[in-house]
């Protein structure tokens, strides 16, 4: 596949949806693409505005924290993987308020401290604390979740 080809397939994915400049990358290398061709490609993508990693990166935890249900420490091990620059990864992350996490996080704890049994108080709390690390979100948001419900009895 030559370089114009790979330019038009890519745009039009680019068009459908946010991709990051690894995402690119990986499938320029699937598709056989030297890498020379690869880095020209990219160049025409970062350039274009196909490709930008500030915006995939506010697009990506928009939607993990609100759909996904995802913590801060979840969505920056994604990102890390995606290979998304750690100053952009902390300032997109560091714009996102404790209340947004808050409010995904209450309804889940509330939902597991429900659905969870446990034979004493410790027990069930450790298992939502579990649960919610698992989630990615951090000690003190649980802690903090979990102190909200502490008027509540747990085992309706």
């Amino acid at each position: 596949m030559d370089v114009k080809n790979t330019f038009s397939r890519l745009a039009a994915l680019c068009a459908r949806r946010e991709y990051c400049q690894h995402d690119m990358l990986e499938k320029m290398r699937q598709w056989g693409l030297s890498e020379e061709d690869q880095a020209k490609v990219m160049q025409q993508l970062t350039d274009g505005r196909y490709v930008d990693d500030e915006r995939f990166t506010r697009a990506y935890v928009n939607d993990k924290v609100r759909y996904g249900k995802w913590g801060r420490r979840k969505i920056e091990q994604a990102l890390w993987m995606k290979r998304i620059d750690e100053d952009i990864i902390g300032n997109v992350l560091d714009e996102v308020d404790d209340e947004e996490y808050l409010a995904v996080l209450r309804p889940l704890v509330k939902q597991k401290l429900r659905t969870t049994r446990a034979a004493s108080d410790y027990e069930l709390r450790m298992k939502v604390t579990k649960h919610a690390l698992s989630r990615g979100f951090t000690m003190d948001l649980i802690r903090q979740c979990l102190g909200h419900t502490e008027d509540t009895d747990f085992t309706d």
